[in-house]
């Protein structure tokens, strides 16, 4: 099959189409024939060589959609279409930038859909994610205010949408003003233009703080975003969309207000029940929930796609059509 493999870090031109040897299936995995595939950021930093556990060669790609070729045991027959996602993929064993993969079964979610396949493809990860920040993160059930820290981003309106449902008072940033009115149609409560210092310009206006932050730029803002919510708040740590994952001089009884509680986000498919994304996927086909998607290439494109990514400037979720 041919494979987008990656054998040292560095920029987009280090992805080499090759033909590898197709995934032998075996009992616990099923074979999936790739039709489509999200690009994530933790690709990105990997690509870069930031993900220490991982070894070169590898084919990247933490998640795809697709058809079943062999179940290994699954109850599932060839041609059911699934979504994998997470579970090792592309950083333990070979993923998605391939015609075909093998994951374990736990990696699993059949779907019933008529969505296209690259419009489907960009919600598998992106809803895991999402879901899991606000459940299991930010247990927003005992919530009624939630701020979105880099709301631009697909994981932020795929937040925005979900909150909104689950009946949420929701703000939202972006770093430019243009961009606004766009968060306002997607149902943003309130819009903050993010210099870094949200919390002093909430006190300006005498804002009152958030129940919970999801915090989606990372270290960066982290500091800013513990003071945006009060006593009993809680802030979660999901995205990295500033590029850095480490806090430097982080002092946690002076940085971490009073009964403010800080987390993180980075669980597994098993924090989403199969009938919750099923509900999901049929809730995006029906119109009754929105999320923004971003460009898509052909596969043998991927590393444009790439180079989209390291500048930043997608709009959204981006989606690689399979070779199949």
């Amino acid at each position: 099959m041919k494979a987008w493999v990656i054998h040292q870090p560095g920029g987009p031109e280090q992805f080499c189409l090759e033909d590898v040897k197709s995934p032998e299936p075996k009992a616990g995995w099923a074979l999936i024939r790739i039709r489509a595939f999200g690009l994530n950021r933790s690709e990105w930093f990997t690509r870069r060589g930031d993900s220490p556990t991982v070894r070169f060669p590898r084919v990247l790609g933490i998640e795809c959609v697709g058809e079943i070729v062999e179940a290994g045991g699954l109850d599932l027959s060839p041609g059911s279409k699934v979504a994998a996602i997470m579970g090792g993929m592309g950083r333990q064993f070979d993923g998605s930038y391939a015609e075909y993969t093998l994951v374990p079964h736990s990696c699993i979610f059949p779907i019933r859909t008529e969505l296209p396949w690259a419009q489907l493809a960009a919600f598998p990860e992106m809803l895991q994610t999402t879901n899991g920040s606000l459940t299991v993160g930010l247990e927003i059930e005992r919530a009624q205010s939630l701020l979105i820290r880099g709301g631009t981003s697909s994981i932020g309106f795929a937040a925005l949408a979900l909150a909104k449902r689950a009946g949420l008072r929701v703000g939202t940033t972006t770093r430019s003003a243009k961009r606004i009115q766009e968060l306002m149609q997607a149902g943003a409560d309130e819009v903050w233009v993010d210099d870094g210092q949200i919390h002093q310009a909430m006190q300006e206006q005498g804002f009152t703080p958030y129940d919970r932050v999801l915090e989606l730029i990372g270290t960066k803002t982290l500091l800013d975003s513990l003071r945006c919510v009060d006593r009993g708040g809680i802030v979660c740590m999901t995205g990295i969309l500033g590029g850095e994952w480490v806090l430097k001089d982080f002092h946690p009884m002076g940085d971490i207000p009073t009964g403010v509680k800080l987390t993180s986000y980075s669980g597994e498919a098993a924090d989403m029940k199969r009938e919750d994304f099923q509900n999901y996927v049929q809730l995006i086909e029906s119109g009754a929930l929105k999320v923004k998607a971003g460009p898509v290439f052909d596969f043998l494109d991927l590393p444009k796609a790439h180079a989209l990514m390291d500048a930043n400037q997608a709009g959204g979720k981006i989606v690689v059509r399979g070779l199949s």
